[in-house]
């Protein structure tokens, strides 16, 4: 018996957790907080944990929140086995995830205040954990390098290939035995694209029979870089002839990064006036020292540059914020300046407080530069909702809204569609099954495979199992009332 279970980025995009089951071994793809709406988002969090006595392992594919934020709830519940990450997806889970349980901490607090104040819109949020969660979890952590073959269950052997999304980011190769049943199992995580900035171009692997894919953007093309980053040194430039701010929602992780790099480059190549650029989040600045501990994730440029005094990530007017003081003086100075702050879909932290001040004000600009998952903030800005909630009131959205998808660190259609391809050729490929995808664009990527060939393409609900036979048998899709573990 070789089943998966689907319990998280099922059909959306947040809360990756795939449950591989056989008669020997119960291993854990991920395990990522959803986000969203945050009522929904709170009980989902809190109900949707596997029983962690069953778990004979955890693989992370990469840090991002969404495919690691729930691991201290396990250790909150008592597991206590080994996670086998990457070096470098190891040593970013620290400040990641002890800034996550910061953020709950204070957000919970937040509100509490404002019901105190008389906000009866508003429900107590408690903590889902605290900071001595994280410490014991990370414990637990295996260091495993790219290309290195680890047996990590009865029957289950692990190799990590660079998935090229963010830093220490992994495809993760599953040779799976039980009994007459064999299969090699690739699981994408979040799929990065070909000849961005500082990171390699993701891996293919080799003799593949189930191809688990991330579908973020299965019916969306990304404008080519060059062409993002023309468009983000207009929307700056107008913006600051208005007098006003650009605040930038962004993943701490990475994208944080990558805006730094091109913004580097804009002024370098005077495309902008020299305008501050404030990195409000001392996760980011964190992160970004972690970076330069791991050149082994960059490619050559990158490596390059890390070498040389001139580091990528500095540059004349830029500022990194980590005290909270400071961190109020921007965001009450009426002064221009370029913002980066998290989190990416504005549910939470100091890019809230950001938004708060600036958003009623048309002199002013949110440039969105990732996904914005349903029943988000980010959401709801990116789809000019004419007023948004923040902190339990109603705001106007007047401030203009540049939406630059471009930056993403995810493989579009294209790319999505070339990998499979790519890992087709490359031998024995029989069944692909889509995750990490809402259901409209999910549908448009099967029909695109469909066109190309790819006869068995699957897309599991939460909590559908599907179970693999041996290769070559039929496949079956189980109801999720049959064969689900403790949920």
């Amino acid at each position: 018996m070789i089943e998966i279970n689907f319990i998280g980025a099922a059909q959306t995009v947040t809360g990756s957790k795939h449950l591989i089951r056989t008669s020997r071994a119960n291993v854990l793809l991920d395990c990522g907080l959803f986000q969203g709406h945050r009522k929904e988002a709170n009980e989902k969090n809190r109900n949707c944990f596997i029983g962690d006595h069953e778990l004979d392992a955890i693989v992370l594919s990469h840090a991002h929140i969404d495919h690691s934020g729930a691991l201290p709830c396990l250790y909150k519940g008592g597991y206590r086995g080994p996670i086998y990450a990457t070096p470098a997806t190891r040593d970013l889970c620290l400040p990641m995830l002890m800034d996550t349980a910061s953020i709950m901490k204070g957000d919970s607090e937040h509100i509490q205040k404002l019901i105190d104040r008389g906000i009866k819109s508003l429900d107590p949020v408690e903590p889902l954990y605290e900071e001595n969660d994280v410490i014991g979890i990370l414990s637990q952590f295996i260091g495993v390098p790219y290309h290195h073959k680890q047996n990590i269950a009865p029957g289950v052997n692990l190799t990590f290939l660079d998935a090229g999304h963010v830093l220490g980011s992994a495809i993760t190769i599953l040779d799976i035995v039980d009994g007459d049943e064999k299969i090699r199992l690739a699981f994408t995580g979040d799929l990065g694209r070909k000849h961005l900035p500082i990171l390699r171009d993701p891996e293919v692997p080799t003799e593949v029979t189930h191809l688990l894919m991330e579908s973020t953007y299965g019916n969306r093309l990304h404008d080519p870089i060059e062409l993002t980053t023309a468009a983000m040194a207009e929307v700056i430039k107008r913006t600051f002839k208005r007098g006003g701010k650009i605040v930038i929602p962004s993943f701490a992780l990475e994208r944080a990064q990558e805006i730094i790099f091109e913004l580097k480059k804009l002024y370098q190549n005077k495309m902008i006036p020299m305008i501050p650029v404030y990195v409000d989040s001392p996760l980011t600045v964190k992160l970004t020292d972690i970076f330069k501990l791991h050149p082994e994730c960059y490619d050559l440029d990158s490596f390059n540059l890390l070498k040389g005094d001139d580091s990528p990530f500095d540059f004349p007017g830029l500022k990194y914020i980590s005290t909270v003081e400071d961190s109020k003086k921007i965001s009450t100075s009426s002064e221009p300046a370029i913002i980066i702050s998290a989190s990416g879909m504005c549910e939470g932290g100091r890019v809230l407080h950001h938004l708060h001040s600036i958003i009623e004000d048309a002199k002013n600009t949110i440039m969105i530069v990732g996904y914005q998952a349903e029943n988000t903030l980010g959401r709801r800005i990116v789809e000019h909702q004419p007023e948004v909630k923040m902190f339990g009131e109603m705001h106007k959205l007047n401030a203009e809204v540049s939406v630059l998808y471009g930056f993403s660190g995810h493989a579009d259609q294209k790319g999505l569609l070339q990998y499979a391809e790519a890992v087709r050729n490359a031998g024995n490929l029989e069944k692909i099954i889509l995750v990490h995808g809402e259901l409209t664009g999910q549908e448009v990527l099967k029909s695109k495979l469909h066109e190309l060939g790819f006869s068995s393409v699957e897309i599991p609900g939460p909590g559908d199992v599907i179970g693999v036979r041996h290769l070559y048998d039929a496949r079956r899709v189980i109801s999720p009332s049959v064969a689900q573990p403790s949920v």
